[in-house]
């Protein structure tokens, strides 16, 4: 089943149902949060009797030159209410001593290690394909995988923000790359609310798809063109959603004319049958053009994510 069957369609419903983890006599804490949702989290709490603190972002050099284990600008929000959580908790068990003197002084060593080794897959998760770069040691890899489990309006315009800062890091160290989409998500989302927020946000950190690359869950192996109609016969594979996903793409660049360079053969998105003739795919093309690094982000759904990571040994 989809969460949000179960959570609701807007922001407030979604809040209201999280906020049901909220216990009397228990207090709440929250990142920040839109209006909307603020108030259905304000509205659970009054009804039980009990605070809700706004917790701030964690600040960079609370971490006293470390980073964060999980990348991503949006981290520093999740961390900094990890600390007010954990900090709680010292204070009920009598531990004052290991606690942070204030909310704006560098941490004790003890959380910094806690937050610097943090990790979790499938979010801001960059992975080198060892099958390519298992013979380049003397240079950057040449297919790069990037990984986030985005499946929301916000989340696609976060994870894009990530994946620019990131891939211009390693574009620091390589003179030719290409930016490629790998990207499905369920029949449920709405892929016009999902991609744009992608493309735009992309295109404002100065970022362009080169290709956007759609792919079923599970499937066979095959690959169709820019312009391929639906398969047709009880024994094809159904990729029906995967090409609505694709017309989206096409539309989006064309009304707007941005986002990708597309391919030298003039093709802007690929259907593939299969994951794994995508990845066959860019691997191939990894290996004769060693000359260019292949940066690709994988997003739109957690299934998929958990499927590339599989076949990557991950």
């Amino acid at each position: 089943m989809i969460i949000w069957k179960f959570l609701g369609n807007t922001l407030g419903e979604i809040a209201g149902e999280k906020a049901g983890i909220f216990k009397k006599g228990v207090p709440a804490y929250t990142a920040p949060q839109p209006e909307e949702a603020m108030v259905a989290l304000k509205r659970r709490a009054s009804e039980l009797g009990i605070s809700l603190q706004v917790v701030d972002p964690l600040k960079p050099h609370q971490l006293k030159d470390q980073h964060l284990g999980l990348q991503g600008e949006h981290q520093y929000e999740n961390a900094g209410l990890a600390v007010a959580l954990a900090s709680t908790w010292l204070e009920k068990q009598g531990h004052v001593d290991r606690m942070p003197l204030n909310h704006t002084d560098p941490l004790p060593d003890q959380f910094i290690r806690g937050l610097s080794s943090a990790s979790l897959q499938g979010r801001a998760q960059i992975v080198p394909d060892s099958q390519v770069n298992s013979e380049e040691k003397d240079r950057d890899s040449s297919l790069v995988f990037y990984l986030d489990g985005a499946h929301s309006p916000e989340s696609m315009e976060i994870c894009a923000r990530w994946f620019s800062h990131a891939t211009k890091e390693q574009s620091q160290t390589c003179s030719k790359s290409r930016k490629i989409l790998l990207f499905n998500c369920m029949s449920v989302r709405d892929p016009m609310r999902l991609l744009p927020h992608l493309v735009d946000t992309a295109t404002q950190n100065g970022v362009h798809f080169d290709l956007a690359l759609f792919v079923p869950n599970q499937s066979q192996h095959n690959k169709l063109g820019s312009k391929a109609s639906a398969p047709a016969g009880p024994e094809q594979i159904d990729l029906s959603w995967q090409l609505s996903l694709q017309a989206v793409w096409e539309k989006l660049l064309h009304d707007d004319n941005k986002g990708s360079n597309s391919t030298d053969s003039g093709e802007t998105s690929l259907v593939f049958e299969s994951l794994p003739l995508a990845i066959e795919w860019l691997r191939k093309n990894a290996v004769e053009d060693p000359s260019t690094s292949y940066q690709v982000l994988v997003t739109g759904s957690l299934h998929l994510i958990g499927d590339v990571l599989r076949l990557l040994k991950k």
